[in-house]
């Protein structure tokens, strides 16, 4: 039921038909039943976002949608409009903090172009104080996700993290690899489509991993961050964070814009720190599938959203 859920909303999110017709619904007016996920499709959405959830004492991210361009001329933009936003995020005085995809930034069209693309990001953003997490995509991109953020961090690229997908057999060494460089490592379970060669197939084992993982990066990691809305594993984090003496600010928590509410309040009350991905652009359809697949039940805010704006 958990790879086949995945796979089904994995493959719903690549269609251009049901793309073009949630558009139509899925961001309009304050009912769009997408919201609950997106911030909105501008970066004035996305920041008036940012700064409620920053009142609340919770940490932010931004997350400028948009993956797997096939044009210079498209990573070219979104290039520029990183630049641009981190020049709105100073001007709004939020938290200083953005994650980028390599494939909005064009390594699908050009490597060499993809990097100099995120090099023209980490310049501003080291002169203003920002830290750039690179999120990651398909396995296909894992290694050369991690060759470049090894060669900009030998490049004194010092703000610059990346993320980690613990269904991947690969991650217990990657985690290493990692903490060994320095570099601070976001994890997730991880919400693509994998061949069974090379991902865990069943949550159970998905579960196991994440938290022996989880464990690596708090002995041995760099300021980790536990990127999960499942309780049972953020305790079992939370205990052995404990019995370790690890103090609270040595770590964070993770969580996505509109999910397990409830659950960042009350660790932020606990006294913990807890981020928010805060998501918002134009191409938000497959980012919201993806939501989907990673935990069906949230298809029911989907659903009872549609019912209220119906």
């Amino acid at each position: 039921m958990y790879g086949g859920a995945k796979a089904l909303f994995y493959a719903i999110s690549r269609s251009a038909v049901l793309k073009r017709l949630a558009s139509r619904y899925g961001m309009a007016g304050a009912a769009g039943f997408a919201r609950r996920f997106i911030a909105g499709e501008t970066i004035d959405d996305a920041i008036a976002v940012a700064q409620r959830l920053q009142s609340q004492g919770l940490l932010l991210t931004l997350d400028y949608l948009g993956e797997s361009v096939t044009t210079l001329d498209a990573a070219v933009a979104a290039t520029r409009e990183y630049v641009r936003l981190m020049d709105l995020i100073v001007a709004a005085g939020i938290e200083r903090n953005v994650s980028v995809k390599l494939t909005q930034l064009g390594i699908d069209v050009d490597r060499a172009t993809c990097v100099d693309n995120l090099r023209r990001i980490l310049e501003p953003a080291g002169r203003h104080g920002f830290y750039v997490r690179i999120d990651m995509e398909h396995s296909q991109y894992t290694e050369m996700t991690l060759e470049i953020v090894e060669t900009l961090w030998e490049q004194q690229y010092r703000h610059l993290g990346v993320a980690l997908q613990a269904y991947l057999f690969r991650t217990d060494e990657d985690v290493r690899r990692m903490n060994a460089l320095g570099a601070r490592v976001r994890l997730v379970k991880g919400a693509y489509k994998e061949p069974p060669s090379i991902a865990y197939r069943h949550k159970a084992d998905v579960d196991a991993a994440f938290v022996r993982q989880a464990r690596l990066l708090l002995d041995e990691g760099t300021y980790p961050a536990i990127a999960t809305h499942d309780e049972r594993i953020i305790q079992a984090v939370r205990v052995y964070a404990d019995n370790q003496r690890i103090p609270r600010d040595r770590f964070e928590f993770q969580m996505l814009y509109g999910i397990r509410r409830d659950l960042q309040a009350s660790l932020v009350a606990a006294g913990y720190r807890v981020r928010v991905y805060v998501p918002f652009g134009r191409e938000w359809f497959p980012y919201f599938m993806r939501r989907l697949g990673e935990r069906p039940a949230n298809l029911g805010f989907v659903v009872r959203a549609w019912l209220r704006e119906r």
